[in-house]
Order: structure tokens, then sequence, then C-alpha cells
């Protein structure tokens, strides 16, 4: 009976740390987008320096995935793109279901899963990917854009990878 309770209330607090993850992935990533495109106006500055060379906001509507690959700008690359993600997003899905990981990795794929709904949400809304992040270092210049859905999905993958006890995960 007392582990009957224990299980039920790790999988009902895991479920609630999964939504709740997931759902202040996509709001953070969503407000950071309206801030980047309706308050600083940067489709029209194009960049604005934070803190030169280190940080910096770029504008770069990403049709594709990672660095420009698969970047056509075509209805149909637009549809696959967000039927992947949404894939991958049911996939996270059957897997928390069959395994019932805890609750730190219901956080970690909250992120992953919060930040691929910011990247479909884009897609819906913009045809593209709203990217604005840029950080060039030592001298080294960077051209590449990423915006936090992006920095969500790395640490959510990582965080589930490194963190469950399946590890067949990787």
């Amino acid at each position: 009976m007392i582990s009957g309770l224990k299980n039920f209330w790790q999988t009902t607090s895991g479920i609630w740390i999964l939504y709740a993850a997931t759902m202040g992935a996509l709001m953070l990533d969503q407000a950071s987008k309206l801030i980047i495109l309706k308050l600083l106006k940067l489709p029209e500055l194009g960049q604005i320096e934070v803190f030169p060379p280190l940080l910096n906001f770029r504008m770069a509507w990403n049709y594709g995935i990672n660095f420009g690959l698969f970047s056509q700008d075509s209805p149909l690359t637009r549809w696959i793109l967000i039927a992947v993600a949404m894939a991958i997003i049911g996939f996270v899905f059957v897997w928390i279901k069959r395994e019932q990981p805890k609750n730190i990795v219901m956080l970690a794929a909250g992120l992953l899963i919060g930040g691929a709904l910011g990247n479909v949400v884009d897609r819906l809304l913009y045809g593209a990917v709203v990217d604005f992040l840029n950080i060039s270092c030592c001298g080294i210049f960077n051209p590449y854009a990423f915006n936090i859905a992006d920095v969500e999905i790395f640490i959510g993958a990582v965080g589930v990878a490194l963190l469950s006890e399946d590890k067949n995960v990787a």
C-alpha cells in the first residue's frame, strides 16, 4: 500500500513537473521572441550589440534546422519540420509513460518539449523560426544565431540522456 502510494505520488508529481517545465519553457521562449520582434524591432534593425563582441542580437529567420541545414523556404519543408518536431515530442511522451523517470528527468523532458513547441509555434506563425542570439568569442566570428528554445532543447536532451536510469536513451 505504501509503495503504491509512493509510486502514485512520484508519477503524479512528475507529470506536474513535466507540464510546468513545458509551459515555462514555451512561455519564456515565446516572450523572448515577442520582445525581440515587437519591442526591440530587431527585424528592422538587423542587429543590436548587447555585450560586444560576446553577445549580440542578430536577426535570422531560420527556415531549416541547425546551422541552416534544409533551409529552403518551401511550405513542404516547413510542414515536414513541424511533423518531425511533433513526432519527437510524441516519442518523448511515449518514453515517459513507459519508463516513468525520476522528477529531474521529467524537468529535462519538459525543457526539451517546451523548446520544441516554441519552434513549432514560430513555424506556424511566421513560416520560420525566430533566431536572434549570437555569441562570438576570442576573435572568432560566429555567423550563426539561435534562440531560447534551442538552449532549452539542448539542456533538456542532455539532461534526459545523462540523468535517465535507462542507458539506452542516449
